[in-house]
């Protein structure tokens, strides 16, 4: 085969089409029309000599020639995007990109929603998207493309994925400002007396870790409420008599409506882990989001620990 008559372009649908084996959304991840997309296959088969996708009931299936290109062509484009975005400088007051991000709606609030409003003002050329986190396909995800960032705790990411620790977060307790039961400190009596509100991502769970901290010294709670996400639990807490515990970073920005308590026993925090693929490691727009990102959970990290501090002394 004549390499000269072979446009990069092609090489990159076929890479494309061969993650997707779809038309549709190959078309859609390469911003073409799907006749494009057709036209650009019908000269890719002319060129190879193969038929490399065939219609299926499902999209369509690799010939055994595209599955033997498919892995040496993902690593040679690879390649050339790598060394074209380290000659190239990078400015994120210009830049232009849709990066995407996976999280919890915790994380999405916690994390993501500063990021996102530090972006506007740095980087205003970059179209954020945010995901719900999928563990069970965040690698295959990561690997197409379709996820840039994703933030989850170190034991639930995939072996495939770059990974470094972002933060510990601990738990508090919150309650209504002016709870006629509740005050500072927050005592086990009361804590277990009053009605709670649990979060259960699956959906109607009445048992968490608080639980089984509470049953390891002989006690229980009354859960009368049990949410989907953590995002709508500060709101049920501020209109009601009902207490709970959150990441300190939920309960973080949510004015006078609500009190932060220390909770009357120990219940293990958690740590947060920022993924990302390998193939993105030194592209210069993915390496300045990760330091961005990096930078402003450390701020906040900071500016907790001030608060905290200022806290104590003024009691």
């Amino acid at each position: 085969m004549d390499i000269e008559r072979l446009d990069l372009n092609l090489l990159v649908t076929l890479d494309t089409l061969l993650a997707e084996r779809n038309v549709s959304r190959a078309a859609d991840r390469l911003h073409l029309s799907q006749p494009a997309i057709s036209t650009r296959l019908t000269r890719l088969r002319e060129l190879l000599g193969d038929p490399l996708l065939l219609p299926a009931q499902r999209g369509m299936i690799p010939t055994q020639r595209a599955l033997e290109l498919q892995a040496p062509l993902h690593a040679a484009l690879e390649s050339v995007r790598q060394v074209v975005a380290s000659t190239s400088p990078f400015d994120p007051a210009t830049a232009s990109a849709t990066v995407t991000l996976a999280a919890s709606d915790y994380v999405q609030y916690a994390v993501l929603l500063p990021l996102a409003l530090a972006l506007r003002r740095e980087a205003p050329g970059l179209a954020i998207a945010w995901r719900k986190l999928d563990h069970a396909a965040l690698a295959a995800q990561m690997a197409r493309g379709e996820v840039d960032l994703a933030l989850t705790m170190p034991e639930m990411a995939p072996d495939t994925l770059r990974m470094r620790r972002l933060y510990h977060e601990h738990y508090v307790a919150i309650a209504r400002a002016g709870h006629p039961e509740v005050s500072d400190p927050l005592d086990l009596d009361t804590f277990c007396a009053l009605e709670h509100v649990i979060v259960s991502p699956q959906g109607g769970g009445f048992h968490g870790p608080v639980d089984d901290a509470l049953a390891a010294v002989g006690r229980r709670r009354r859960v009368a409420l049990s949410a989907p996400g953590f995002l709508v639990v500060p709101e049920i807490v501020a209109r009601s008599e009902l207490l709970a515990l959150v990441p300190s970073r939920v309960a973080a920005g949510r004015g006078e409506r609500l009190q932060r308590l220390v909770p009357p026993l120990i219940v293990p925090g958690f740590d947060m882990a920022l993924l990302w693929h390998e193939r993105t490691t030194t592209h210069p727009l993915q390496r300045w989001l990760r330091q961005r990102l990096e930078g402003l959970v450390q701020a906040h990290g900071s500016a907790q620990q001030e608060t905290s501090v200022g806290q104590e002394s003024a009691g």
